[in-house]
């Protein structure tokens, strides 16, 4: 069965990127394109691996996270998420881990960068 990732990201330029780097790993790539349909969507359907950009509008993905953290069915509240900014200040990634977020990725996006953070989630 193939593993998802799901890319939420305001931006559909940054998704398509997303999805052309991770074309290369044997994975299944879902889009959204803010929070609130990224949330609907992993209750419906989890993903194993989630990668969201911290500004967007309507819910960021500071908010997205600790919504998910905060789920009561566990294995939700315990999905790696992998916050996507192009802040580098250290204050924007402490929000990040007192969300609860698993990893970062700086914007431009790297293809290897983000098939390394999501083939260790994965486990590939």
């Amino acid at each position: 069965m193939p593993r998802t990732v799901l890319i939420v990201d305001d931006s559909p330029t940054i998704r398509g990127f997303a999805k052309l780097f991770l074309k290369q790993l044997p994975v299944d790539v879902v889009e959204a394109e803010e929070g609130m349909q990224a949330l609907e969507m992993v209750r419906a359907n989890p993903p194993d691996v989630i990668v969201v950009d911290i500004n967007m509008p309507g819910m960021d993905g500071l908010a997205f996270t600790r919504e998910l953290r905060s789920d009561a069915r566990e294995e939700l509240a315990r999905l790696p998420i992998v916050l996507l900014t192009g802040d580098r200040s250290e204050q924007i990634r402490q929000k990040g881990r007192d969300a609860g977020a698993s990893d970062f990725l700086e914007k431009p996006i790297k293809g290897a960068e983000l098939q390394t953070v999501v083939k260790r989630f994965l486990g590939l």
